[in-house]
This record gives structure tokens, C-alpha cells and sequence, in this order.
């Protein structure tokens, strides 16, 4: 059994695996659209063009994304997803992209520092609101 992350970005899916291409290096391994579902009266108004599934890795791991309701109001709270760099460089490329995110920017909420478990630790929410916590083990 797996268990892998499903993120709604409720109208930004498309324009967030962009970016996470980008900042992660993620690898979309596949996309459907509304349009190209079997039931489309099931589908929310003026979806069409809209991500109804996507599955993307980040180094050999699974995340799927959707539109969701295309309501343009994503929420992702409650939990944050974890990566673990294997070294210092790529911990700090990948803190910063997250951080910088285009013009809307993310947030740093813990700036990558040692901790008492890690030679360097962050917590930064992305341009899109998901919190993503950086770990580098020791």
C-alpha cells in the first residue's frame, strides 16, 4: 500500500506544475482535462481547459493535483509535505525557488537553519500555499 499527497489547486493546476518543473524539478507523468471526461455533466462550469488529474514525481515520488471544483480558492491546511535533499546546495536551490515563487511569491516561515536534528531545516509556504518543509538529514 502507498500513500501519496493530492493537492486541489481549484483552477491553478496547470500554472502550479509549471512551477514545481521548475523548483523541483518535478516530472508531470500524467494529465487529463475535463474535457476529456466520459461524464462531462459532472464537470464544474467553464472547466474544460482545467486539470481534472495529474500525477507528477519529485525525485521518484508520487503527488497527483487536480483543479478540484475550479473554485479558485485553494486551501491547503493542516499539513505540509517533506523533502529531503541529500546535500546542503540543493536544500538551499530548493528552499529558494519555493520561496521566491515568480511575483506572487511564497513565504518563509522557519528560514533553512541548523537545528538540533539537522544541519539545515526550513519551512516555506509556495506561491500556491502549500506548506513544504525542507530537511537536510545529517
Amino acid at each position: 500500500m502507498q500513500i501519496q499527497p493530492y493537492l486541489f489547486f481549484e483552477g491553478r493546476a496547470e500554472e502550479a506544475l509549471g512551477f514545481y518543473r521548475e523548483a523541483l524539478g518535478a516530472e508531470v507523468t500524467a494529465m487529463m482535462r475535463f474535457k476529456e471526461s466520459p461524464e462531462p455533466q459532472h464537470n464544474p462550469p467553464g472547466s474544460a481547459e482545467k486539470v481534472m488529474h495529474a500525477s507528477f514525481t519529485v525525485a521518484g515520488n508520487t503527488i497527483m493535483a487536480s483543479d478540484g471544483r475550479c473554485s479558485g480558492a485553494a486551501r491547503f491546511d493542516g499539513f505540509a509535505l517533506s523533502l529531503m535533499p541529500r546535500d546542503r546546495a540543493t536544500a538551499d536551490r530548493i528552499f529558494g525557488a519555493l520561496a521566491e515563487g515568480g511575483a506572487e511569491g511564497g513565504e518563509v516561515v522557519m528560514p533553512l537553519e541548523k537545528t538540533f536534528w539537522s544541519p539545515a531545516f526550513g519551512v516555506v509556504k509556495d506561491r500556491f500555499g502549500v506548506t513544504w518543509m525542507v530537511n537536510l538529514e545529517e
